[in-house]
């Protein structure tokens, strides 16, 4: 039986896949060099395809796309002009390969000059100078980027349910991850920087907005298997406890981040499911705990010639009840509001402070509800009955905290 999910051995094939890294780092500072800065590094990336990883054009000489053929094991580089050279990928030095990648630029018409010395690796070795000879497992290799191929499909099913900015689903060749991270819209706090081998001003402007970022590594680094991982920049208060899909995920503390080891999406009845479900888990813990107001930033994940409700019909005057009617259940001490649409149940849930207060504590709107208003709808309600029954309310909620934030009409009934 065939699956798109190989298995993968890092200990198997580390050496290969240390060499690979390097490959792609000769090539990537090439990138960097010849194009011009786009915010988050995303200049400096490359993008999984069925033949292996490609650069996009660079701007240089008549334009120049590279791309790593991982299924036949070459490097080839084509201009805009029609030229085209190559050369086989094999056990060889990084010294080799720097020489080789050099002539295949300058055959190709372009400026084959940039900085030569590796970043965050371990005891970095110019790429001139490193003569050690280093193995090429090819079989390895073609797993891996099958493996690639695989994760870019989830990743990027995952990234059509944001409306905010997103990045690409791209590599990074610093760290040899696959990575796609979305935006709250809002400013983060300096990153304070030293990361081994890597500029404070790049991590900085990496960083200086608001993340929730998930990517895969294939091994290394501190952990000797490939992994999927999640996080978020700055990290709100509660993030490493929150509850994680599926149970093989867990808090790495000397990280900081989320793991989810890749040999349980492989081994998983349905690896796309299980892959998504943390990718969004890991997301929503870190929107819900940062206060993002997901209700602008989402929508339903996307499909094949389903197009997504235009802005001015989402955000077009609501009806107290446009998808569904608001019930409510309230006790003594604890209630919550609810929407059932299509079978399909959104909760805002409360506490009793006294007989005059409530503490608005969690909001849940489903995926498949997203880009309806339904949480508006909820808060709405909230704040209707407050009013006529002369109750206060704590938005201690993140989303209905920012829903009222964001209707200064509502505000009479804060605390």
């Amino acid at each position: 039986m065939t699956t798109n999910w190989p298995r993968l051995d890092y200990l198997g094939w580390r050496e290969t896949c240390s060499a690979l890294h390097l490959y792609l780092q000769v090539a990537g500072k090439y990138r960097l060099a010849r194009s011009p800065w786009l915010n988050h590094s995303w200049n400096a990336t490359f993008y999984v395809t069925p033949g292996g990883l490609a650069s996009s054009p660079i701007p240089d000489g008549s334009g120049i796309e590279l791309l790593f053929d991982l299924r036949e094991h070459k490097v080839v580089g084509t201009s805009g002009d029609g030229r085209r050279a190559a050369f086989a990928l094999g056990p060889t030095t990084v010294a080799a390969f720097h020489a080789e990648f050099v002539k295949l630029v300058a055959d190709l018409g372009g400026t084959p000059q940039f900085h030569g010395t590796p970043n965050e690796v371990p005891n970095p070795v110019p790429f001139a100078e490193d003569h050690r000879e280093r193995p090429y497992d090819r079989e390895a290799v073609r797993r891996f980027h099958q493996a690639l191929v695989a994760i870019d499909r989830v990743f990027n099913r995952f990234r059509t349910s944001f409306l905010g900015k997103s990045s690409p689903v791209h590599l990074f060749w610093g760290a040899l991850d696959l990575a796609v991270t979305r935006f709250s819209g809002r400013r983060a706090p300096l990153h304070p920087g030293n990361i081994p081998a890597l500029p404070n001003d790049v991590a900085q402007e990496a960083y200086d907005r608001e993340v929730a970022s998930a990517g895969f590594w294939p091994g290394g680094g501190g952990i000797d298997y490939p992994a999927f991982y999640a996080y978020a920049y700055p990290t709100p208060a509660g993030y490493r406890a929150a509850q994680v899909l599926p149970d093989a995920a867990f808090w790495q503390e000397q990280l900081s981040e989320f793991l989810l080891p890749y040999d349980a999406v492989q081994s998983a009845d349905d690896p796309d499911a299980t892959l998504l479900a943390f990718l969004t888990s890991t997301y929503e813990a870190a929107a819900d705990l940062g206060g993002w107001d997901r209700d602008l930033l989402e929508c339903a994940q996307g499909g094949p010639r389903q197009v997504r409700p235009a802005d001015a019909e989402l955000q077009a005057p609501v009806p107290l009840s446009p998808v569904g009617r608001v019930e409510r259940e309230d006790g003594a001490s604890k209630g919550r509001y609810r929407i059932v649409i299509d079978g399909i149940e959104a909760e805002m849930t409360y506490s009793r402070a006294s007989a005059t207060l409530i503490i608005i504590d969690h909001t849940e709107v489903p995926a498949a509800l997203r880009g309806r208003k339904v949480g508006e709808q909820l808060v709405r309600q909230a704040v209707e009955d407050a009013r006529r029954e002369g109750v206060a309310i704590i938005p201690l909620c993140p989303f209905a905290k920012v829903q009222i934030d964001r209707h200064p009409e509502w505000q009479d009934v804060l605390h």
